[in-house]
């Protein structure tokens, strides 16, 4: 089956630390970026019109996602359609390539938590998402994706696996996955499942684009920090991800500890190298630090 989002190669999250690179041409290494949707929708202060005006300017560069970090589905409230407004506003101002938002939940009653809680695996909340999906594309006027976050604890309650979860909920939802390679191996680490089991029951063809990013250990846990490189167990399923599942628009998102651009880059030639290699059935030493 087709694939419903189109293939745009190779991103980056664009941090504040490479806007100026951005605005002066975007290196060759790069064919699109993605920035975090809430930096931008608030045009109530001068500050805000520039960071905008600057966003337009690259986005006549080069094709832009917007991933959003506070739509806060899996949550008992309703939607906030303030905040989907402004989100709308700023999607027809900017024409973003894909709009995107996370399978969690970050508050009630109006309160933000700022954190990314997984939702309970149930039939219910299944029919309950579904609605809230389908409200927002119909509002947005467009398919968003959704991107399984990582996790810490699970729900006694739960009556399916994530994956099993997540394969209903985009076809019911009739909407696409930002498919993090990183979160699927810290979760699989976390509650001991199998990371292959998660991404081969994944719909290809809602595949909408690939996170991959570096994390940290705590506890015992592993905590999706995205201020580490990525490690090598990671670019191994992203590996096995390209060469099983195909090839989709793949980014490096780093929001701490943040290097120098040469330093982050090399981590994005890691992706073309991989994408050639599987393209021409050859295996990389993903042993191999970078």
């Amino acid at each position: 089956m087709k694939n419903l989002f189109p293939n745009l190669g190779v991103g980056v999250g664009i941090r504040p630390e490479f806007t100026t690179l951005f605005l002066d041409g975007h290196p060759k290494s790069v064919q699109w970026g993605e920035v975090i949707s809430e930096n931008f929708m608030d045009w109530s202060n001068g500050f805000k019109i520039r960071t905008t005006q600057r966003l337009e300017k690259m986005r006549a560069q080069l094709p832009i996602a917007m991933h959003g970090v506070s739509m806060n589905l899996g949550s008992a409230d309703q939607l906030d359609m303030t905040y989907l407004a402004r989100l709308k506003e700023l999607a027809d101002r900017i024409e973003p390539a894909v709009i995107s938002d996370h399978l969690c939940w970050t508050g009630v009653d109006g309160k933000n938590l700022h954190d990314l809680f997984p939702v309970p695996f149930t039939r219910r909340n299944l029919n309950f998402l579904t609605e809230k999906i389908l409200k927002i594309q119909d509002f947005l006027g467009r398919r968003i994706l959704i991107e399984n976050v990582s996790s810490y604890f699970e729900y006694d309650f739960s009556e399916m696996s994530e994956w099993e979860f997540l394969k209903e909920l985009l076809q019911k939802a009739d909407c696409g996955i930002l498919l993090d390679v990183n979160n699927v191996y810290v979760s699989s680490v976390n509650h001991n499942f199998n990371p292959y089991e998660f991404l081969l029951t994944i719909p290809k063809e809602r595949i909408g684009q690939i996170h991959l990013a570096g994390h940290s250990k705590l506890d015992g846990y592993l905590i999706d920090t995205h201020d580490e490189d990525v490690c090598s167990d990671v670019w191994q399923l992203y590996q096995w991800t390209v060469k099983n599942l195909g090839f989709y628009s793949t980014m490096i998102e780093r929001d701490d500890n943040i290097p120098e651009w040469n330093i982050l880059e090399k981590e994005i030639l890691k992706i073309h190298d991989i994408q050639t290699g599987a393209l021409h059935g050859r295996s990389q030493d993903l042993a191999a630090t970078i």
